[in-house]
């Protein structure tokens, strides 16, 4: 039986796949991505983690139930608590110090993505707000898992492969899970046709909003 993430998923093949196959992504793989635009992907990705933590409060606020309410505070924790610290150390690692990075001018396109998956989040319920979410957080575990399955993949003397051993780090893997699990609680058969093409809708605009995400460490040159 097809699940809702399937119905999503499905619905948005096609920029989907631009997603993932993206050409930021292709270059990570390959190593050929020029410095200068990993320096501002990275720049801009801590602000967008502050969005991000923020979204898992509004998602705390949006749960009926213990168990939805502690898969918000869990998140939050984690990026909070445990992401942001290793996302400072690996920018140091590339010559970005903290100051450098509270003090970076959020893009269009950052503020273009975060804004709506909070637009969605508060105009909705908590369905609406992890469906927005979902493109980032299963988005990465899919990206890694594809890029590892590339003929092209670099390892050896690639810049970028502690990025890529990131996303497709058991940690990493089972928080994707966990939102999957999260999103496919909800049965196809409890929704209406309006509120299926609805979700559709928002999982599409969010995995485009990805896109340009990647696009603007490409557009710096």
């Amino acid at each position: 039986m097809s699940s809702l993430l399937d119905k999503l998923m499905t619905a948005n093949q096609a920029d989907w796949n631009r997603y993932v196959q993206h050409s930021f992504v292709r270059q990570i793989g390959d190593g050929t991505l020029d410095r200068a635009c990993f320096e501002h992907y990275l720049k801009q990705d801590y602000i967008f983690l502050i969005q991000y933590a923020r979204a898992y409060g509004l998602a705390a606020f949006k749960s009926s139930n213990l168990t939805e309410l502690n898969h918000a505070k869990g998140l939050m924790s984690a990026i909070v608590d445990i992401e942001m610290n290793l996302h400072v150390e690996y920018c140091a690692s590339w010559g970005i110090d903290q100051s450098t990075l509270e003090n970076t001018v959020e893009s269009t396109a950052n503020m273009a993505y975060t804004r709506y998956v909070m637009e969605r989040g508060l105009a909705g319920d908590l369905l609406d707000l992890n469906v927005a979410l979902a493109p980032c957080v299963i988005g990465y575990a899919e990206v890694a898992n594809w890029l590892s399955a590339q003929s092209f993949l670099k390892i050896e003397g690639n810049p970028y492969a502690p990025w890529i051993d990131m996303y497709t780090s058991d940690e990493y893997q089972e928080v994707a899970q966990a939102h999957r699990d999260i999103i496919n609680q909800v049965e196809l058969s409890q929704l209406t046709e309006q509120r299926t093409a609805d979700l559709v809708s928002t999982f599409g605009a969010a995995t485009r909003l990805e896109v340009d995400f990647w696009q603007m460490g490409l557009d710096i040159l």
